[in-house]
């Protein structure tokens, strides 16, 4: 059954009206598939605000062909190398349109049966114009709709939640529809990726990849409200009804200065922002920001960030990362497993591995969070050496080797290194640990984030931990987060 939403009878109603092309016996209707440019795809979809819709060009390639069922782009189509032009969709078609259109029939596939949802195609001198979407029975679908004003892939990025199970996130399209009337129309890649929606209103006009993002026909969005989200599946219409207000961003700098863990206080610069905007300022849990300052006590070392927002609820959010540093290295290596170094608690020991950052075996290095992070212990504390790295093992001679091994976590100016001498993970007695000395005494590095390129929101305040938790739950906490980050969606241009 492919509906479950009831559907209101004036909307039935509505919807009876709707009908496949006439035909005659000598003229009859033939339902297959053609590639559509998306400027013609979204031209009656979107009313008066039909324009230009661009293809997208992607400087990674290999992405854009990725357009097989079940693949990332499923339902596009694309130049065979490095553009999308649009989507490849149901249609009905008359056989004399069809002729008419001769070799020029945007690849037209016959299908065996009527789809669940088509376009209707009509030919008039050789051109062909296409309908908006024939659905008989058009979903709705109650999710959550999350709004970031933080996001690497442009200046807004839409995550709908609380998706049932087998909800359909293969978009064909997407469209967004604002309380003015207007229309925005969403294309894949660039918008559409893995049921995020993400766009530039003209801030932030590259992303991470090099990749330049079009903006000037989704200017409008900033300042409106978003009140459907119409998302353009292979069965059809799935709208999702929302009261989603776009703030308004601009270009501005936020700069917060890195300081010293403990109890003390850092500065920050916060320039070019609005008249009217009203400034509103938040940290971690026991900081104190006022204008420029922030002060804090018996702070953790760690990664923090300062957020201004707006009271009027007109403007977006701003904010910027920091880091509070120490000398001191709270850890050890004792039995083969990672412990708490003397003089120090537990509850500091999992404050570092909370914090862990990379890991440096040999020549090589590896992430200890976020995409692609290596999970090194095991959750009773000792190193698994059949840890891998993208398929690759990280200690090339297994638990028989010898290894130089590099901990860093962010607050800690001191890694800690360890010499591994050939021993089983289950065996292992303590190797030698060496501590660095610190390169850097000083706390005057500084984050700055400019609003051209809005900061991303994947960084949080510093994780201090329960003494009473162990750790070595700490550890297996420390490699949950990191596989949730490296299971997320991850956009790749």
């Amino acid at each position: 059954m492919k509906k479950l939403t009831i559907i209101p009878a004036a909307a039935i109603a509505a919807l009876a009206m709707i009908a496949p092309l006439s035909a005659s016996a000598e003229d009859s209707v033939i339902y297959g598939t053609m590639n559509i440019p998306y400027t013609d795809f979204y031209a009656a979809e979107m009313g008066d605000s039909a324009g230009e819709v661009d293809a997208v060009t992607s400087a990674t390639k290999n992405k854009v062909l990725k357009n097989g069922e079940g693949e990332m782009f499923e339902g596009s189509y694309n130049n065979g190398e490095d553009t999308i032009l649009g989507v490849t969709y149901p249609v009905a078609i008359s056989q004399a349109d069809l002729d008419a259109l001769g070799e020029k029939n945007y690849g037209f596939t016959k299908l065996d049966a009527a789809p669940e949802a088509y376009k209707n195609v009509t030919v008039k001198d050789g051109k062909a114009s296409f309908s908006a979407m024939q659905d008989a029975e058009p979903e709705t679908a109650y999710l959550g709709v999350k709004l970031s004003t933080e996001t690497p892939w442009g200046d807004y990025l839409i995550d709908l939640t609380d998706q049932p199970e087998g909800f359909d996130t293969k978009y064909r399209g997407a469209l967004l529809k604002t309380a003015d009337g207007k229309t925005y129309a969403m294309r894949h890649e660039q918008n559409i990726w893995r049921g995020e929606i993400a766009w530039s209103s003209g801030i932030k006009t590259e992303e991470p990849h090099g990749n330049k993002l079009d903006y000037k026909m989704y200017e409008g969005l900033m300042g409106s409200t978003v009140k459907e989200i119409v998302l353009i599946t292979k069965k059809g219409y799935v709208t999702v009804n929302t009261d989603t207000y776009i703030p308004i961003k601009f270009a501005s700098t936020l700069t917060v200065n890195n300081s010293v863990a403990g109890t003390g206080s850092t500065t920050f610069t916060a320039e070019g922002f609005p008249q009217d905007y009203q400034k509103k300022y938040a940290a971690a849990d026991g900081f104190t920001v006022s204008d420029g300052k922030i002060d804090y006590t018996n702070a953790k070392p760690g990664s923090y960030k300062l957020t201004i927002s707006d009271e009027g609820k007109k403007y977006a959010d701003l904010s910027a990362s920091f880091v509070l540093e120490t000398d001191a290295l709270p850890v050890q290596f004792k039995d083969g497993k990672l412990v708490a170094a003397e003089g120090f608690t537990e509850a500091d020991a999992q404050n570092f591995i909370s914090n862990l950052a990379s890991y440096e075996i040999g020549e090589k290095k590896y992430s200890a969070s976020g995409k692609g992070a290596v999970k090194l212990f095991k959750e009773d504390g000792t190193i698994d050496f059949d840890a891998k790295s993208r398929d690759a093992a990280v200690f090339a001679d297994g638990a028989n080797g010898n290894y130089t091994l590099i901990i860093t976590a962010t607050g800690y100016r001191n890694p800690l290194t360890a010499e591994l001498k050939g021993t089983p993970a289950e065996t292992t007695s303590s190797p030698a640990v060496t501590t660095t000395t610190s390169a850097n005494n000083g706390g005057g590095n500084n984050n700055t984030k400019t609003n051209n390129s809005t900061s991303s929101n994947s960084t949080e305040a510093a994780k201090t931990g329960d003494a009473g938790v162990g750790i070595f739950a700490a550890l297996a906490s420390a490699a949950a987060a990191a596989a949730v980050l490296t299971n997320g969606k991850r956009r790749k241009f």
